[in-house]
């Protein structure tokens, strides 16, 4: 019975880890896809900073400044005309911020301020109430507030420090939202699936397990990047109880083979599905070193001679130590060559020239992206 029960905890086992491994590989359909009217909308003020330790815009050169500040004021009952004024302690800004979805008014969100003029610094200084307007030019939310900026700088008689950008900060709960937008989730009759890595696979699997989850043909893959779901077959009680459903269902996402390098920093990227053919690689470096040292002979003393110039040049050539002539069977996995030119002790350089020469030759069977 102890050898029968052991096999059985060895199966049993088995099982769990070949399980556990099939569910790593899957994705919750949130994270593979936007839903259709489920998106932020991005708003933008132009607005006035005061407060400034002597950081601000030098009105001379940003004349908008003079301006917004010359608005502001008149709207407050302060009248400046034909006054000369020049502070050093305002600046005109930029603010930004993005209405999440299904916002409602009187929420708060946060905002980025970046100064547009030739201000130092924002740091402690305060944003005046600032209107956001969306891409329509309707105004959805007013800020105002602190700034906490993200940088320091100090100056001296002959040299300067900055750290960080003291030219731009954000406001938390910096602006109060003052308009809804205008959408009605609960009158969707059908929902639509953007996936964010368009694949026909990928869709179809979605396809295949939102129709299982409810029962019926629901949900219909329109292309690669679209699947959509028909809510009135879905037997949901709303679109929003729809999309508790879906969201969490587990998908396996396939995607296109693809090799990603960065050649300022070296660094290579690799998904698990490139494949090499056949192919044999030979590397190497040679070094021409040439080096001018030229000689002067002088003639013999008392002589009627000239001094002349004879040249000597020493050249040779280096040869550094690389990879000889290897030949890489069909089928190899690309993570199985890098670790091979690991062990040869290859640079990330070399490395990415000898991928280059590959996918050249087409041997590489993935995308190869260059940044």
């Amino acid at each position: 019975m102890s050898g029968l029960l052991r096999r059985l905890l060895l199966v049993t086992f088995a099982f769990v880890v070949l399980a556990s491994q099939a569910m790593s590989q899957n994705v919750r359909i949130k994270d593979l896809v936007e839903f259709d009217g489920v998106r932020s909308n991005d708003l933008v003020g132009y607005g006035l900073v005061v407060g400034l330790n002597g950081t601000g815009d030098g009105l001379r050169n940003s004349p908008f400044t003079e301006e917004i500040m010359s608005n502001i004021l008149e709207r407050l009952g302060v009248n400046i005309s034909g006054e000369q004024f020049r502070p050093k302690n305002v600046a005109a800004v930029f603010v930004t911020g993005r209405l999440p979805p299904f916002a409602r008014a009187g929420g708060q969100i946060d905002v980025t301020v970046s100064a547009i003029g030739d201000a130092k610094s924002l740091l402690g200084g305060t944003l005046i109430m600032t209107p956001l307007n969306a891409a329509d030019g309707q105004i959805f939310a007013v800020a105002q507030g602190t700034i906490i900026a993200g940088g320091v700088e100090a100056t001296g008689a002959a040299a300067s420090v900055v750290q960080g950008v003291p030219t731009s900060g954000v406001i938390p709960a910096g602006a109060r939202i003052e308009r809804e937008v205008d959408f009605d989730f609960t009158e969707l009759s059908s929902l639509r699936l953007a996936l964010r890595e368009p694949d026909f696979t990928t869709a179809a699997r979605i396809e295949t397990v939102i129709n299982r989850q409810f029962g019926r043909a629901s949900a219909v893959m329109l292309d690669s990047g679209t699947v959509s779901v028909d809510l009135t077959r879905s037997g949901a009680r709303s679109p929003a109880h729809a999309v508790v459903a879906i969201e969490n269902l587990p998908v396996e996402p396939e995607r296109r083979a693809r090799v990603v390098v960065d050649q300022r920093s070296g660094t290579i990227v690799m998904g698990e599905d490139v494949r090499i053919s056949r192919v044999a690689v030979s590397q190497g470096n040679l070094t021409l070193r040439i080096q001018e040292a030229p000689i002067a002979v002088q003639p013999n003393p008392f002589s009627e001679g000239a001094t002349v110039i004879v040249p000597r040049t020493e050249t040779g050539i280096i040869e550094e130590q690389g990879i000889g002539l290897a030949e890489v069977p069909a089928g190899t996995t690309l993570s199985k060559v890098i670790a091979g030119l690991n062990a040869l002790g290859v640079s990330p350089r070399d490395m990415i020239d000898i991928l280059k020469s590959i996918k050249a030759a087409g041997a590489l069977h993935a995308e190869f992206v260059v940044m």
